[in-house]
C-alpha cells in the first residue's frame, strides 16, 4: 500500500511539473504560442524572448514554485527520502517533456515538448532546503553576466545542488540522498540541451550579459580610431 501511495506522488509530481506556465503566460501575455518563438522551449528564458521580462519572470516563478511543491507535498505524505528526491526529478522530467505538449516530430516520432529544466530544478533544490536559493540565484545571476550563456547558467543549477547538498551531508545536515537529487537533475538538463551544448562546442551559441558589452566595446574602439591609429570620435565611449 506504501508502494502504491510513493508511486502515485511521483507520478502526481510529473504530472504537476508537467503544466507548461511558459506557454501559459506568453499566450495570455501577447496571444503567441512560445512553442514558434526561437528554441520554442517553455521555460522563463524563452518567454522573456517572446513576451517580455515580467514574463520571463513570471514564467520562471511558477516554474520553480511548481517543482518545490511536489517536494513539500512528497514531505507531507510520506517520510521516504527517496521519494522526497524523485518527486522533484519527476517535476523536472514533466517540465521538460510535459505530457500536455505532445507532438510529431521531423521524422514523424512522438514527442513531448518542454523547457530546458533549470528553474524547476532550481525549485526542487529550493523544496529540499530554501535557504539554498540565496546562495544559487546571486551566482546563476553571475555566471549569466559573466559568461554570458543562458544553457550555461542552467546547467550550473545541477552542480550547485550537488555541491551544496554534498557539503550539508558531510556536516550530517542533509542526507546523501540529495547529492543524488543534483545528478538527476543535471542529467536530464543536460538531455534537454544537447542543441546548445552543440553549439556551445562550435561557438555559435546566442551570447549576453558582459562578454557582449566588451565585444561592442572593442568594436567602438576600433570604429574610434582613424586608419593612422588617431581616435576621431572619444565621445563614442560614453553611455
Amino acid at each position: 500500500m506504501q508502494f502504491l501511495t510513493d508511486a502515485g506522488t511521483v507520478l502526481a509530481a510529473y504530472l504537476f511539473g508537467s503544466i507548461p506556465f511558459g506557454l501559459l503566460v506568453v499566450k495570455a501575455t501577447n496571444g503567441k504560442d512560445i512553442r514558434t518563438v526561437e528554441s520554442g522551449r517553455t521555460g522563463g528564458t524563452n518567454a522573456f524572448r517572446a513576451a517580455g521580462f515580467r514574463a520571463g519572470l513570471f514564467t520562471a516563478i511558477l516554474d520553480i514554485l511548481k517543482a518545490a511543491v511536489t517536494v513539500w507535498l512528497a514531505q507531507a505524505i510520506t517520510g521516504n527520502v527517496w521519494v522526497h528526491v524523485l518527486a522533484p526529478i519527476a517535476a523536472v522530467l514533466g517540465h521538460n517533456h510535459s505530457i500536455f505538449l505532445p507532438e510529431r516530430g521531423p521524422v514523424g516520432r512522438l514527442r513531448l515538448r518542454g523547457g530546458a529544466g533549470g528553474a524547476a530544478a532550481l525549485g526542487g533544490t529550493f523544496g529540499l532546503w530554501p535557504p539554498a536559493v540565496l546562495i544559487m540565484l546571486p551566482l546563476g545571476i553571475l555566471i549569466w553576466w559573466g559568461i554570458g550563456f543562458a544553457s550555461v547558467t542552467t546547467l550550473s543549477v545541477g552542480l550547485m545542488t550537488m555541491i551544496i547538498f554534498a557539503v550539508r551531508a558531510a556536516l550530517g545536515l542533509a542526507p546523501w540522498e540529495y547529492v543524488l537529487y543534483g545528478l538527476l537533475a543535471e542529467l536530464l538538463m543536460l538531455w534537454a540541451l544537447r542543441p546548445n551544448i552543440k553549439r556551445l562546442f562550435a561557438g555559435t551559441e546566442r551570447r549576453h550579459g558582459l562578454p557582449v558589452k566588451l565585444q561592442k566595446l572593442r568594436e567602438k574602439r576600433k570604429q574610434a580610431k582613424s586608419p593612422g591609429g588617431k581616435r576621431i570620435n572619444p565621445e563614442i565611449f560614453t553611455e
